[in-house]
């Protein structure tokens, strides 16, 4: 299965009739739907053939009433966090890692790792497919820099990391950086000078330096919470989060944590393990860096007999202050939520519940965090969304 980097915004986008400029644009939210997984009352994978996924542009104009302003027939993933697609920061390109297909063998479908990459021309009206990269195996939850020319993309199954140079929809695969263990999601500093790798097998999380286009693993890992999936840096980049999904990445009805990492030490080390509920994956941090918020699945996708099962899903909210991070409260939400966001306003957040196909929508008033009661219906079962920050 499946941080939460703010994604910087669309300059312009048009689909379904729907045109804008840099000037008037609203918030956009990002979807990956994954239609080749589902999970039956055993908790048993049932697959399908690929070929309905879909890559949606969400318009968050009115943050009650998202509209779906384009849709792209895309291979998408569940496999893996639920943050393998990003957007460039002057808005004109996205990229999607596809970590997963599903093929026959024989007389049964069965799961193979991908090494597709996707680059979208947001430009285009609607937006369209630009490029198909190949690249290393199972490509899985990636990152552009702030300054929009360079991307990092985390492949599982290669234990790698690519580095990809961004010039409009011109993206290219220039370097992959052995990682030793398998990794699961890459993240920027906001000064883009270093970047941060989970290494989710390994329970650790890896530093790696970044000058210009040149990326360098140093070699230096912080052992984290067990299995560390997702990862995120806060805007002013003095801490980093990780979504410690527990388990191999599968709900057990343990409690998990969200470990807490200074940046500003050094050498930087781990801090803190904030307690949070069974298999959290989602993971965001709200632009003012006053909260966060962990999706938990709590054994939302597995078999209806277990004892942990649930057939829905909570978003944990955590308080930032500084360094200090606490946790204030469980909200319930949809079945198997996996990718969370803030809108750039901080005001709302969004909870993809893959088993429901919709969005939990959640208010924000300062610290406090309260369902609205409403839910965004999308056409497919969500399993990765990142925000733009305008």
């Amino acid at each position: 299965m499946r941080l939460q980097h703010m994604m910087l915004g669309l300059a312009a986008i048009s689909g379904a009739g729907l045109s804008m400029t840099a000037a008037q644009a609203a918030p956009f939210m990002i979807v990956g739907n994954d239609e080749k997984v589902v999970f039956d009352s055993d908790g048993k994978a049932v697959l399908s053939p690929p070929g309905k996924d879909s890559v949606l542009i969400v318009d968050l104009a009115d943050p009650l009433d998202p509209k779906i302003v384009a849709n792209l027939p895309l291979k998408n993933s569940v496999v893996g966090p639920p943050v393998n697609l990003d957007i460039d920061p002057t808005g004109s390109v996205a990229i999607v890692a596809d970590s997963m297909d599903v093929v026959k063998d024989g007389d049964v479908l069965k799961q193979v790792p991908d090494n597709k990459i996707y680059v979208i021309d947001l430009k285009a009206k609607p937006p369209k497919l630009a490029a198909t990269l190949t690249g290393a195996t199972q490509p899985s939850g990636l990152s552009i820099n702030p300054a929009g020319n360079l991307a990092l993309v985390a492949n599982r199954a290669d234990k790698s990391i690519s580095v990809l140079s961004i010039n409009g929809t011109d993206v290219k695969i220039i370097d992959t950086i052995p990682m030793g263990d398998e990794v699961s999601q890459a993240v920027f500093t906001p000064d883009g000078k270093h970047a941060l790798a989970s290494k989710n097998v390994a329970n650790k999380v890896a530093l790696l330096d970044v000058d210009g286009n040149k990326v360098t693993y140093t070699k230096r890992d912080l052992l984290v919470g067990l299995f560390p999936y997702n990862l995120l840096v806060s805007p002013d980049g003095a801490i980093a989060l990780t979504a410690d999904n527990g388990n191999l990445g599968s709900s057990d009805g343990n409690v998990d944590t969200v470990s807490v990492i200074d940046l500003t030490a050094q050498p930087p080390r781990v801090i803190d393990h904030v307690t949070v509920p069974d298999s959290p994956e989602g993971l965001a941090i709200s632009p003012k860096g006053n909260l966060a918020v962990a999706a938990d699945a709590l054994g939302s996708n597995k078999s209806t007999k277990e004892f942990f099962y649930h057939p829905h899903g909570v978003a944990t909210i955590l308080k930032v202050d500084g360094k200090k991070v606490t946790k204030l409260k469980d909200i319930e939400v949809g079945g198997l939520p996996e990718a969370a966001v803030f809108t750039p306003d901080g005001r709302y957040i969004y909870v993809g519940n893959y088993n429901d196909q919709d969005f939990s929508i959640l208010r924000v008033d300062g610290t406090d965090v309260t369902d609205t009661g409403k839910r965004f219906k999308v056409p497919g079962h969500p399993g990765s969304a990142r925000m733009s920050p305008h």
